[in-house]
């Protein structure tokens, strides 16, 4: 099966737990945006599968049997300031 095959059918699940959330729940705004999500992901796969030029898959940058070597030292703390951490602001 085609990774595009695949995609579709899994957007016809989606498709099909969205009525299901729609049967339940109504035309409430949140399955409104659903709805429109699901549209967009099954157009959004057509327009892909009727490109003329199908992209090639790419290839890794690095073989799966190259290795990398992580270094375990520290990070420079700097490189970090004002991003949060687990949702957590830390002012330092």
């Amino acid at each position: 099966m085609s990774d595009i095959t695949e995609l579709q059918r899994a957007i016809g699940q989606v498709k099909a737990a969205v009525g299901e959330l729609r049967a339940k729940y109504g035309d409430i705004p949140a399955v409104r945006r659903l709805v429109n999500d699901v549209e967009r992901l099954d157009i959004d796969t057509c327009d892909f599968r009727n490109e003329p030029d199908t992209p090639m898959p790419r290839r890794p940058q690095v073989s799966e049997h190259e290795v990398v070597v992580v270094p375990d030292t520290p990070y420079d703390r700097e490189m970090f300031r004002g991003a949060d951490d687990e949702y957590v602001r830390h002012d330092d």
